[in-house]
């Protein structure tokens, strides 16, 4: 009998995360929700165990290093973990300061990093780890600090390929591009015609696209 894998995903009460919570969940796997915002993770972890699964939620933020630790030490076993917590902040780049790229490292890449360390030793043989990352890296207009860490993640991902690759844990990155998200509508440059002229397929990306990614990934098939 195959064992039930866990699945631990940051930022898992809505969007990306969410939609990647379900996905997980559809599929048999026991899903932890690891938000800041406690009751959207709470939401998500009921949504999934009225439809037949298996979910918890845990109150984490990812900058305070005692709730990686509690996260680390609930969890135990990680078969999966999904770091998709971050942030997004728009300035144009002469009224960015030395604080914004710091407070966005903080929760995109630093985070990532510790959260990483403190679980890789409970990960199995096989355990799969997927980081998000953004079509933004690329480049874009007035959110150089958010492009630099996300650039950040795709470097830190090469790097914990390599190093992790001995514990036959696989890493990889996934750079969504512009997807219907509720931060997608919070922002104040959203602009939904202008970014349709640039989709091939006519539409915006949606969560569960991104989802699909992710959990083939994290999958035997990757």
């Amino acid at each position: 009998m195959t064992q039930t894998r866990s699945v631990i995903i940051t930022g898992g009460g809505a969007g990306i995360g969410r939609a990647t919570a379900l996905a997980f969940a559809a599929q048999g796997d026991h899903v932890i929700i690891a938000e800041r915002d406690a009751t959207a993770g709470e939401s998500v972890a009921k949504e999934i165990k009225a439809s037949g699964g298996s979910a918890a939620a845990i109150r984490v933020d990812v900058t305070i290093p005692a709730d990686l630790d509690r996260l680390a030490e609930t969890a135990g076993r990680a078969d999966v973990l999904v770091n998709n917590a971050g942030i997004f902040g728009i300035k144009p780049f002469f009224d960015i300061v030395a604080d914004d790229f710091r407070r966005t490292y903080e929760v995109n890449v630093v985070s990532v990093f510790e959260l990483t360390r403190r679980l890789a030793p409970q990960m199995p043989e096989g355990a799969a780890i997927v980081n998000i990352s953004s079509r933004s890296i690329q480049g874009a207009m007035n959110y150089a600090h958010y492009i630099a860490s996300k650039s950040a993640i795709v470097g830190l991902t090469r790097a914990m390929a390599l190093e992790l690759a001995d514990r036959r844990i696989r890493v990889n990155a996934v750079s969504p591009g512009a997807i219907k998200t509720e931060m997608l509508a919070s922002r104040p440059d959203t602009d939904f015609a202008g970014m349709l002229k640039h989709q091939p397929l006519g539409r915006l990306g949606e969560p569960e696209d991104i989802a699909a990614s992710i959990v083939f990934l994290a999958s035997p098939g990757a």
